[in-house]
């Protein structure tokens, strides 16, 4: 319930829409009761040949109210959607401003097909909580009120049988399928989740499923999830109907028995035949708005399940990413980095990334990490730009917490260079830019030369994902954007590692010149060109094995020095 609380929060900053499509569903509604009641009592009064004048009173009013009715409908849908909309744009932002900080961490736990159901499923469902779950009740509350209290004037016994018939209607019915819905337990979204899930790993793993011919294997999972979703539907439809069908049945015996009844206080004197038509199609109209509160129970569970899944991602966020008590880093010198103790596990993993982790980064070094692959070392990168949290131990910034600072002020200050770097639909311009809006290009061309791309034009495309560039190409252009930003802390993750020595060589003399004065960490497979970093820590199994210069460590003749001379014999 708390995470619709939320959504009602969200619901209520459309105060206007809200009030004027109840106040509006309220006149059509009405409008719609007396309406149809007073052709009624046209009809019958008019088989007693009254005065012509008042029969044009009653062909008047008739008109005015269908006209009334039209109006106050169509203004109705139109405010109550225009509502329902900016509430769903509201929750959208509301929700992905939650999110935001949690990346790329969230992927850990999710995955990627079912954020995109979440995010875009499960915000679609709650557009019926304010139509299908918050507005019905109102409306029908206000119209039935209005017309027992008219019918009261003509007829007590309709007035109390309409009572009893909202009761039943719009409470107990309603009521006894909240109860069955919930033990139910509607799997659809679930489902849904599930089918946006392989069908997205589906599309991504498309070429190595046809490269391994384990297409028609896929293809028979796929299927066989999008059953079961048709099937989860098929079953929500069924209750959907049945609902209808019982409430359905209670509303036309209802009027069956206000039929019944006053035919026979008629027939004993008690009640003047001309209204019984009036009576009969005002019970007939008022219960047809009955109708909604027959698929509350169902929109209410769905809404309050979706809500449960949709917020269920974020619901860690305040204790994870309290972005609003945070200080801005503002780098005025190259940082300096510390670890004391810093352990990290991803999430349903056993084993820890890193463990006990301790080292010192001076202001201004050029620090290399190196080790197998698996031992840790973009986990620390990842830990240094707070991407991730350490599990214990602290990361220090500066010599303050890095728990104080706000992950956006972090990653303003850095070079980020990571190992997967995407690249979006557009021009080598655009993706550029992302660096710096501002820069011209005169500067962008000559970034190009520096990272050897200069075969590319600022106006070439890039394809989604950058497809349609060499894995080269695509880590140079990464090291571009990172030049181009500018910081005094580079992070770099394996940033050349499908490149060939002569360009890796030419691109780090760029580099390392631009961040002569800087704090530099590169992580590496490749051992060539240590001799010109500060230190190197050397890492195995999440833990630091070695520190030193490149020369301490070849006279350790240690781990470092195997993995050296290991590389030399290879090459």
């Amino acid at each position: 319930m708390r995470d619709l609380v939320f959504v009602t929060k969200q619901m209520m900053k459309e105060k206007r829409d809200i009030l004027l499509s109840i106040l509006l569903g309220f006149i059509a509604g009405l409008s719609t009761v007396v309406l149809f009641s007073a052709s009624g009592y046209l009809i019958a009064k008019a088989a007693l040949q009254p005065p012509f004048y008042t029969l044009i009173i009653l062909i008047a009013s008739v008109k005015m109210l269908s006209f009334i009715r039209a109006f106050s409908r169509y203004a109705e849908r139109f405010v109550s959607h225009r509502g329902t909309f900016t509430m769903l744009s509201n929750l959208r932002m509301a929700f992905y401003e939650r999110l935001e900080p949690l990346a790329p961490g969230i992927f850990t736990s999710f995955r990627s097909g079912d954020l995109l159901a979440r995010i875009v499923g499960d915000v679609e469902s709650l557009q019926n909580f304010f139509l299908r779950v918050v507005y019905p009740p109102i409306v029908l509350a206000l119209v039935f009120i209005s017309t027992i209290f008219f019918a009261s004037f003509y007829s007590i016994h309709t007035a109390v049988i309409l009572l009893i018939g909202l009761l039943f209607t719009a409470v107990v019915i309603p009521a006894i399928f909240v109860i069955r819905q919930r033990s139910i337990k509607s799997q659809v979204r679930n489902k849904r989740a599930i089918l946006s899930t392989e069908a997205t790993e589906f599309l991504y793993g498309f070429r190595d499923l046809k490269i391994y011919q384990q297409m028609d294997e896929k293809r028979k999972q796929l299927l066989a999830h999008s059953d079961a979703y048709i099937k989860e539907q098929e079953q929500e439809e069924i209750n959907t109907l049945y609902n209808q069908s019982v409430n359905q049945f209670v509303s036309l015996l209802v009027t069956w028995t206000v039929l019944s009844i006053n035919a026979y206080l008629i027939g004993q004197g008690q009640l003047d035949g001309v209204l019984l038509a009036m009576l009969v199609m005002l019970s007939i109209t008022l219960f047809e708005d009955v109708g909604p509160m027959a698929v509350f129970p169902i929109h209410f569970e769905d809404s309050k399940q979706a809500a449960n899944r949709l917020f269920s991602v974020v619901e860690q966020e305040r204790e994870e990413c309290e972005e609003s008590s945070t200080l801005s880093v503002g780098f005025r010198t190259p940082p300096k980095i510390s670890m004391c103790d810093v352990t990290f596990t991803f999430p349903d993993d056993g084993r820890p990334a890193v463990h006990t982790v301790n080292m010192e980064l001076p202001a201004g070094s050029k620090t290399a990490i190196v080790g197998a692959s698996g031992s840790g070392k973009s986990t620390l990168l990842q830990l240094i730009i707070k991407l991730i949290m350490a599990d214990s131990g602290e990361v220090r910034l500066n010599n303050m917490e890095i728990a104080q600072f706000s992950q956006k002020s972090v990653l303003e200050e850095a070079n980020v260079v990571l190992q997967d770097n995407h690249f979006f639909y557009g021009t080598i311009r655009d993706n550029l830019k992302l660096a710096s809006e501002t820069a011209t290009d005169e500067r962008l061309q000559e970034l190009l030369v520096k990272v050897r791309l200069e075969h590319l034009d600022l106006d070439h495309s890039v394809y989604e994902k950058g497809e349609n560039l060499s894995g080269g190409e695509k880590q140079r252009l990464a090291i571009g954007r990172a030049m181009l930003k500018g910081g005094q802390f580079w992070l770099l993750d394996e940033p050349t590692s499908s490149l060939d020595t002569v360009t890796e060589q030419s691109i780090y003399a760029h580099l390392f010149d631009q961040a002569s004065n800087d704090t530099v960490v590169l992580i590496s497979h490749r051992l060539a060109g240590m001799e010109q970093m500060d230190q190197i820590i050397v890492m195995d199994q999440g833990t630091i094995v070695e520190t030193g210069t490149f020369t301490e460590l070849m006279t350790k003749q240690g781990y470092f020095y195997e993995m050296k001379e290991l590389e030399r014999n290879l090459l």
